[in-house]
């Protein structure tokens, strides 16, 4: 009777190690949310909250339940989540505290089921480094970035001109095509799409004529990135 005991205590401690193991994975570090300290003013000691800013960083500022993948065979974790579109990052909360993902986080998808919304974390040669939103998903994936600049404080060059405060704007996205090869980054005319896929030429040259695709609408690109997975 004593072993089984042992037994139970030890089963008990070893899955708790697991459970300490897993939640481990969704590990964070105190979000910079709150304060974005000048990088664009050195001189400057002040830090601005986001308060402060005029605009937002965020796509939406509502925390909504994420799915945090590590693969498709692993079981997600989740927790309420937002982008930070101007940091790159992911903040999630955990009780009452925010945190961020560290950047060296396992995870390589979050999904927001309730806005229909996927992030992907890609980490390539070049500029397709951070989260993307994925729109199509296959052999071939379209990925849009988006970005939120922050403009610094402009004083008034002279009394007939006003200030000009803090502010972030989200700036227009930037799609990628993902083939089999390579990227094409900022698509923009149906040549350029017919010279990567130089097996589909004649069945591209059909579906462009029967089809006025717009290269800087995401419904058009999205249209195109399924036809080319057929």
């Amino acid at each position: 009777m004593k072993n089984i005991n042992i037994f139970v205590i030890l089963l008990s401690f070893q899955l708790s190690a697991q459970q300490m193991t897993a939640l481990s994975y969704s590990g964070g570090q105190l979000s910079t949310g709150s304060t974005l300290f000048k990088v664009d003013s050195p001189s400057s000691k002040r830090g601005l909250s986001y308060d402060e800013i005029q605009g937002t960083p965020y796509l939406n500022k509502t925390y909504f339940q994420a799915s945090f993948i590590i693969s498709d065979k692993v079981d997600a974790e989740t927790a309420l989540a937002r982008y930070n579109a101007y940091s790159d990052n992911i903040e999630f909360k955990r009780g009452d505290e925010v945190l961020t993902l560290l950047s060296d986080n396992p995870f390589t998808r979050v999904e927001f089921r309730d806005l229909n919304q996927i992030l992907v974390k890609l980490n390539t040669d070049g500029d397709l480094q951070g989260y993307f939103f994925e729109i199509v998903r296959g052999k071939n994936s379209l990925y849009k970035k988006v970005k939120a600049k922050f403009n610094d404080f402009v004083p008034a060059a002279n009394s007939y001109s006003m200030d000009r405060p803090a502010n972030f704007n989200i700036l227009n996205p930037t799609y990628y095509i993902k083939t089999e090869k390579d990227f094409i980054k900022r698509p923009n005319n149906k040549r350029e799409i017919i010279d990567k896929f130089p097996d589909k030429r004649e069945v591209l040259n059909i579906f462009f004529k029967e089809n006025k695709i717009r290269f800087d609408k995401e419904e058009d690109l999205e249209k195109l990135v399924t036809f080319l997975n057929q």
